[in-house]
């Protein structure tokens, strides 16, 4: 760039101020590598001359506009893609030629215009090699102005709207070319062809363009004839003077170093508006993670409060058989107490078989049944919470995993969030289909047995939970009937019966709320284990992806104001430049 003034001085140093926060915000997000590499080259090619670029399809004359320019045969014209790499004209007072590359030509040529400005021509972007339109895209944002060249026998292509439009994103500067106006047949139909491309511009590109009609090798062959009229009749009718005057002087010192301070704003607005917006949408993502997130913490709490509510009433079930027993055991103490039956006190073993019979009965099958009912439902709920939450989470892998882009330039977001929830998925799955229901409810039920026999019967394990209730309620009966006995032997006499019954009821209710006890405690331990156990299992499962989203919000969020706000900034800088 020339000398600046102190004005623009403080606007370029501001500039880098801004580019440089803009960069670095992107590369945190992190923004694709072309992406951080055209911000880059943005900053670069402030230092560098001012960049004149010429677009446009294959064979609307681009080569020839840039000969007529240098007034000179510099490049190659023809009615096939002669271009086919992008041309860099410098000045040099020797010529040069000099490839850096496949796709880079450097030309150096004596003119003393070129001396401020770099002239770039570009391959055609609607040429059979697909490569060179690539070529023309990418060095689109590192124009500060764009001479974009459309013929006037096929004007304003739709190919043609499409690039232009990708120009416009990147907040270029573009001045439009009709070349070959000689092909016209008059001037109603050249202003019939500038009324068509200016308006088309209006309604399809949102903006009132500066139009140029020329025939640029009319403009050539009049520059390399001799002063006369001859050649100012055909320079007449080429119309290139009022373009070469505005590119040559119009443009001058002045408009191109606020050209060349907008070009790279433009660049960054995009990109900031670009990943602000995906940003937005990335947050849009989260929120519904962190819903479904929610949903699920809301499922376990759920899970924990019905189970919990459940387990009450099966646990009344239990206690229900205990209870019945020891109603049979009230009626067999009343029935055993009495004058009637005063000599069978003495045979213990009769009174314990009896007592087993009636009293007992069928109660330790039944409690065992229903322990390893209750475990059954335990393992069957634990598993349903697993069943739910793989297939919850699968149902919103599928359904927003289908509408992304893995591996999308520049996101970044979709793979990594979609890594951690597709495990998420695998490992309720395997929650699910590891679980051996049978074995699980086994091992349930031993635990309750062993806790609650610890000190009933010498290895509980390998004898069972029925012949843990039978010694708990036969040794009441033992108990009562060697009292008994050993009463009326004393001569007590037949008057201690009524206390000796309700003595015996008394001792049997104790024994009877001490299996009670012992068993609701057993099952309420076990049932908290197991539900700790599966929500702290569940709620581990999901960490990484709940840490993951909300630490991504936070950032996001974050980055998404950061980007907004730079956004504003280059905003104001690009009404202070003007």
């Amino acid at each position: 760039m020339n000398i600046l003034d102190s004005k623009q001085t403080a606007l370029l140093s501001e500039e880098r101020r801004l580019l440089g926060d803009l960069r670095a915000t992107l590369a945190a997000l992190p923004a694709a590598a072309d992406d951080l590499a055209t911000l880059r080259q943005a900053e670069t090619d402030l230092d560098e001359l001012f960049l004149l670029v010429v677009a446009g399809e294959f064979n609307s004359g681009k080569s020839a506009l840039i000969n007529a320019l240098v007034s000179a045969p510099l490049l190659p014209e023809g009615v096939t893609p002669t271009t086919t790499a992008v041309n860099l004209i410098r000045f040099s007072d020797q010529p040069y030629e000099r490839w850096q590359g496949d796709s880079l030509v450097e030309r150096g040529f004596a003119d003393e215009w070129l001396r401020h400005v770099t002239l770039v021509d570009t391959p055609g972007t609607n040429a059979v090699i697909r490569r060179h339109e690539v070529i023309a895209e990418r060095f689109v944002p590192r124009s500060d102005l764009v001479l974009f060249v459309t013929s006037a026998d096929r004007p304003f292509t739709e190919s043609e709207r499409a690039f232009l439009e990708r120009i416009r994103q990147w907040g270029k500067k573009v001045v439009l070319v009709l070349n070959k106006v000689d092909l016209l047949p008059g001037e109603s139909d050249l202003r019939q062809v500038l009324a068509f491309v200016a308006e088309q511009c209006r309604l399809l590109l949102g903006f009132e363009p500066q139009i140029f009609p020329v025939a640029a090798k009319l403009a050539q062959q009049a520059k390399s004839l001799p002063a006369g009229r001859e050649r100012e009749a055909i320079w007449q009718r080429s119309r290139f003077a009022a373009l070469e005057e505005w590119v040559r002087g119009t443009l001058d010192d002045a408009e191109r170093v606020r050209l060349k301070l907008l070009s790279p704003l433009g660049v960054g607005e995009r990109l900031a508006s670009t990943y602000s917006s995906r940003a937005e949408s990335d947050l849009a993502l989260l929120r519904d993670d962190a819903a479904a997130i929610g949903t699920v913490e809301r499922q376990i709490d759920a899970f924990g409060q019905d189970l919990t509510g459940d387990f009450r009433y099966r646990l009344a079930e239990v206690e229900l058989i205990i209870q019945r027993m020891a109603e049979r055991g009230r009626r067999f103490f009343d029935e055993l107490l009495r004058l009637g039956r005063v000599f069978d006190l003495f045979n213990a073993d009769k009174v314990r078989g009896q007592f087993e019979r009636e009293v007992v009965g069928n109660t330790a099958r039944e409690i065992e049944d229903a322990v390893r009912a209750l475990s059954d439902w335990l393992v069957e709920r634990e598993q349903r919470l697993w069943r739910s939450t793989s297939e919850y989470l699968e149902r919103r892998r599928l359904a927003r995993g289908q509408q992304e882009v893995l591996g999308e330039v520049g996101r970044g977001l979709p793979s990594s969030r979609l890594e951690l929830l597709q495990s998420l998925v695998r490992t309720a799955r395997q929650a699910v289909s590891s679980y051996d229901r049978e074995a699980e409810a086994r091992e349930l039920a031993l635990s309750v047995r062993t806790a609650m026999a610890q000190t009933a019967v010498a290895e509980v394990g390998a004898v069972g939970l029925g012949a843990v209730v039978v010694a708990l309620a036969t040794t009441a009966a033992v108990d009562v009937t060697g009292i008994l006995a050993a009463g009326l032997i004393a001569g007590l006499g037949l008057f201690i019966l009524p206390l000796k019954r309700r003595q015996a009821q008394q001792q049997f209710q104790e024994k009877v709320d001490e299996l009670r006890r012992r068993l609701s405690n057993s099952l309420s331990e076990e049932f908290r284990v197991t539900l700790a156990h599966t929500v702290e299992g569940v709620r581990e499962t999901l960490g990484p992806y709940v840490r993951y989203v909300r630490g991504e919000l936070q950032r996001r969020q974050e980055m998404r104001d950061r980007l907004q706000t730079l956004t504003g900034e280059l905003g104001a800088l690009r009404a202070r430049i003007g």
